[in-house]
């Protein structure tokens, strides 16, 4: 395989535990554009706190990347401003992915990359979030450490010592190298024709490269970001645009990434979706049938079921983890595996990249294709995805957890299990952002999936 990520033998880590933070979420800072978290004042103290924590070096270096939002640039500059008060040096990379920010951190030895992303949102989001020199998302410890420092007065260090801007002007580039080396030398896709939604935002101008470059015929769409029309009816939270060009241009597959290009969803040459449980099935089978393939897979409680059995068949396991790509890689470097993701299209080849990377699992789709001479749609015939209802319940005074303890929701759940048996899945959880709890039941019989969603839902209303 091309040049790949050394590994080195995984320690054992203990699970991601959920510490409660001032400024940071599950997955880096985000809000609204001028509110809350998101503000120049906010950006300049916060790039000022991680120079910091992570530029205790002489000349320490960090990265800074962008998506396509019209708002990246005033957030860059503060960012810039902060870090460069603290003595850091930084290097701008312009609009790119955030698993290319995360390469280029790795392998320009920073400290720190900064990727100034709100993924999937509209434009009118945004958000920061951190790698560390590995490439790997922040520790807790690291972003409680950046939390106090949030909190201490600013202090700019001498001229002679303040920090310094440079541009990374191949940065497109080296990535588009990196993604390409994730297949064999050898394959290539000429005679496929691949749709290419980039969701007008940080892939624009790389993945329909990556593909060209390996001999696919690309039309690309989401292609012509102007700061405001990021995710805007298009990318992998709008596949009905990808839907509609793969079947007006007639071609084999497409592809849909979303605005920071971690994600991903495909559709075959009918126009039917491929989510993330349908692509992780086809990679882990690939890796299978070749020889490669390094434990079983993690998915979140949002896995669909049909998934769990598809790999059973074959002989994989699969665990579940809480939802959220650092609870997958935990996992993944807790078990030395190298596959999971979510339904969500967020996949992780940790063999081959230390993050989600959409444009990566493409590759690894159609290095399936290109191995077994079969189509997208031949490929996920052995996995058959179970019907799923999810309905969320808003909560009044009654605190979720005390609806979760009790004894009469504690019965219905008993009831509900016995019923599914082994054929269906229940999952009921508390909305991390707002006053719901989510109630998700799964099974073979569609109909039996929708009348116990609704006792159950019933329930948990009478309760709250």
């Amino acid at each position: 395989m091309g040049r790949l990520l050394a590994r080195k033998k995984a320690r054992k880590i203990p699970r991601v535990k959920i510490v409660e933070r001032k400024y940071f979420g599950t997955d880096g800072i985000r809000g609204r554009v001028g509110e809350g978290f998101i503000t120049p004042g906010f950006m300049l103290q916060l790039g000022w706190a991680v120079g910091q924590v992570l530029g205790k070096e002489a000349r320490s270096k960090v990265l800074i990347g962008k998506d396509t939002r019209i708002s990246g640039y005033l957030l860059e500059s503060a960012l810039e401003a902060g870090l460069v008060a603290a003595g850091v040096d930084i290097h701008l990379l312009g609009p790119m992915p955030t698993p290319g920010i995360a390469y280029l951190t790795r392998t320009l030895h920073a400290q720190a990359g900064i990727v100034i992303s709100a993924s999937h949102n509209p434009h009118y989001d945004n958000g920061i979030k951190f790698f560390s020199a590995t490439g790997s998302k922040l520790s807790d410890e690291v972003e409680l450490a950046i939390e106090e420092e949030i909190e201490n007065p600013l202090v700019t260090v001498a001229s002679d010592k303040l920090g310094r801007a440079y541009r990374v002007e191949d940065a497109a580039g080296r990535y588009i190298e990196f993604c390409k080396r994730t297949i064999h030398w050898e394959m290539h896709f000429r005679g496929m024709k691949i749709v290419v939604d980039c969701a007008n935002g940080a892939t624009y101008h790389i993945a329909p490269h990556v593909f060209e470059e390996l001999g696919a015929e690309v039309v690309a769409v989401g292609a012509r970001p102007n700061g405001l029309n990021i995710n805007a009816g298009v990318g992998s939270t709008h596949i009905e645009n990808l839907q509609r060009a793969v079947r007006e241009e007639h071609a084999d597959l497409g592809v849909a990434l979303d605005g920071d290009g971690d994600r991903l969803i495909m559709v075959d040459s009918d126009g039917e979706v491929l989510d993330g449980d349908d692509i992780l099935y086809i990679i882990a089978c690939s890796r299978l049938e070749d020889g490669i393939m390094e434990g079983g897979v993690v998915g979140t409680k949002m896995t669909n079921l049909g998934l769990e059995h598809a790999l059973q068949r074959i002989g994989l396991p699969l665990e579940r983890t809480d939802v959220g790509d650092r609870f997958i890689m935990a996992r993944l470097q807790e078990k030395s595996w190298v596959l999971g993701g979510e339904p969500s299209g967020h996949i992780i080849c940790r063999d081959r990249t230390t993050t989600g990377d959409g444009i990566v699992s493409a590759l690894q789709v159609l290095a399936a294709l290109y191995r077994s001479g079969k189509s997208l749609k031949e490929l996920r015939r052995g996995m058959t995805k179970y019907p799923q209802v999810l309905q969320n319940v808003k909560l009044g005074e009654v605190s979720a957890e005390s609806i979760l303890a009790s004894e009469p929701l504690t019965k219905a759940l008993q009831e509900v299990r016995a019923e599914l048996g082994d054929s269906g899945r229940v999952l009921l959880r508390p909305s991390g952002t707002e006053p719901l709890i989510r109630v998700m039941i799964e099974g073979q019989d569609s109909e039996q999936v929708r009348t116990l969603t609704q006792q159950l839902v019933g329930v948990v209303q009478q309760l709250a």
